[in-house]
């Protein structure tokens, strides 16, 4: 079987290459990749190469397929799996094996498997850590932001607070409580407004902060504050680069208690601080944007550590119950993970996108591995539609959906758009 694939090869050395995959084995999958989410650590293990902690040191003459946020259908199932899966059967994949102790990983350690290809083998490791999931949803999409919606869901799972007068720790937010998502009108914070307002713990007060109105705004119009409502919860935008809104007026929402939880979007050193600043006694601050400088660093009070009981977390990834959570929300309807895609595009636009990924505005990035088609930011739709009518088309149907992507869009590029 022939794959068409993107793999690395060094530091920002990717190469889109078709060669032939080995012989599915007895305990291997054989699985074609329908859509892979182009995320910020491939960014980073594109940058590091061999240097990354997921990357092997031989990818020089043993590149590593790239892309981990993926979705397909299983083509043939190995003797050993048959009695758990079958051909035509959808899946996502839960990246994190943790195989062994290992840290390697689908889409930065494998030959054979990486969300950026046409088709893969899933070896044995996979299904033996139970990290190969049947997705049921009609909508490939769904099934590749299953892997970072699984982020948010372990980040709000590891959020802890103290039980006054003992040592025992009440694991996630505070039910009621107040929550701060700071940096958080990119894709990963929107989706993490989308899980505070409809998960069963919410809290009752709701603030999410940036310096972009624009941002702001598309936030507001994606997930209202009227819908937070209905749902019980006070939810507020606040662009925090206006000296009005300083830290005084953010705690004064909280009639001056602070916030209990708060959540670290981006890596910069003085988001990181005032996350600091705005904790309740007890606050959890949530650091959740990984940086790629391994010396980042910011400061924390450590008096409020000892007499207040602040105290930090950070997490990297979610782990296997949390895809299955965010799958069973997104497939009964309670969540819409749509609102992380602002761009989509084909295979052929993997390299680039994948490189220069900082550089890019807006949110994830959505390709169909099986397509040619540049990058292009659903916001573009109607302008690129004037001269080309497979965009007006997708423009006509965006539309229908409050300008996000859609089944009915994904179904309508997969028939019409070209093959690789």
């Amino acid at each position: 079987m022939k794959t068409k694939a993107v793999r690395i090869y060094g530091k920002n050395d990717l190469r889109l290459e078709e060669f032939e995959l080995p012989a599915m084995k007895d305990d291997e999958i054989l699985a074609r990749v329908v859509s892979d989410s182009i995320c910020m650590s491939s960014h980073k293990a594109a940058e590091q190469g061999a240097d990354h902690k997921r990357v092997p040191k031989d990818i020089a003459t043993n590149p590593t397929i790239i892309g981990h946020e993926f979705c397909g259908v299983i083509e043939s199932v190995g003797k050993k799996w048959a009695k758990e899966f079958k051909a035509g059967d959808k899946f996502s994949i839960q990246p994190a094996l943790n195989y062994k102790g290992s840290l390697d990983a689908p889409g930065y350690s494998f030959r054979w498997i990486g969300g950026n290809a046409t088709y893969v083998l899933i070896p044995s490791e996979v299904m033996e850590m139970g990290c190969l999931l049947k997705y049921d949803g009609e909508a490939f999409f769904y099934g590749s932001l299953a892997e970072p919606v699984s982020c948010i869901v372990g980040a709000f799972h590891a959020q802890y607070h103290t039980t006054g007068g003992s040592y025992a720790h009440r694991m996630g937010i505070v039910a009621g409580g107040s929550l701060a998502i700071l940096a958080g009108a990119g894709p990963m914070g929107l989706g993490a407004v989308d899980y505070a307002i409809h998960n069963p713990v919410k809290p009752k007060l709701l603030i999410v902060t940036d310096i972009d109105d624009a941002r702001l705004n598309r936030a507001a119009e994606i997930l209202p504050p009227a819908e937070a409502q209905k749902c019980g919860v006070e939810l507020k935008y606040i662009n925090t680069s206006k000296p009005e809104y300083n830290n005084e007026y953010l705690i004064n929402l909280t009639a001056g208690l602070g916030y209990d939880d708060v959540f670290v979007f981006a890596p910069v050193k003085p988001v990181v601080e005032q996350g600091d600043k705005l904790l309740a006694r007890d606050g959890c601050l949530n650091f959740f944007a990984g940086p790629i400088d391994p010396a980042f660093s910011a400061a924390f009070n450590f008096y409020n550590v000892h007499y207040a009981s602040t105290h930090i977390v950070g997490t990297s990834g979610g782990n296997t119950d949390d895809m299955k959570e965010c799958l069973k929300m997104t497939a009964d309807g309670k969540i819409n993970p749509a609102a992380m895609i602002t761009h989509v595009g084909g295979l052929n636009a993997a390299i680039d996108t994948t490189l220069n990924l900082p550089k890019i505005p807006g949110g994830k990035k959505l390709l169909y591995t099986h397509k040619n088609l540049p990058l292009t930011a659903i916001a573009d739709f109607e302008r690129e539609g004037a001269a080309n009518p497979f965009f007006k088309r997708l423009s006509e149907i965006c539309k229908r959906h409050n300008n996000l992507w859609n089944l009915e869009a994904e179904q309508y590029l997969l028939v019409h758009a070209q093959n690789i």
